[in-house]
């Protein structure tokens, strides 16, 4: 499969604009929902090529084990936290509680939400 196909980042694109607000959702949760699993890479360069204008919440996605995955050094790292605390999403040391903040979609919210 294209990774660079721009239909599959359009996927992986529909799929973080349903992350709700206060929830979070991981790089190969967002691959599987998106129909391209073992592609968890992928979310993070289609998130990387997203234009201004989708407002993607792309700092709703973390990686598998809730870590935020930017280099802490970095001020989107910061700039990530914050948003997610603004949400309140509770970042503690870098991490998020995925029990308690993931989302978790069914099956209809799906059905209905994606157009592929």
């Amino acid at each position: 499969m294209d990774n660079d196909k721009p239909n599959n980042q359009q996927r992986i694109w529909q799929v973080v604009q349903l992350i709700p607000e206060g929830k979070v959702s991981s790089y190969g949760v967002i691959a599987d929902l998106a129909g391209l699993p073992r592609r968890a890479r992928f979310v993070s360069t289609a998130l990387r090529k997203a234009s201004k204008p989708l407002a993607l919440p792309w700092y709703r996605v973390l990686n598998a084990q809730g870590k935020i995955s930017i280099p802490s050094h970095s001020p989107l790292y910061q700039r990530q936290w914050d948003l997610l605390e603004m949400e309140g999403v509770r970042v503690n040391n870098g991490r998020v509680d995925l029990k308690r903040f993931g989302w978790k979609p069914d099956l209809g919210e799906l059905l209905f939400s994606l157009s592929f």
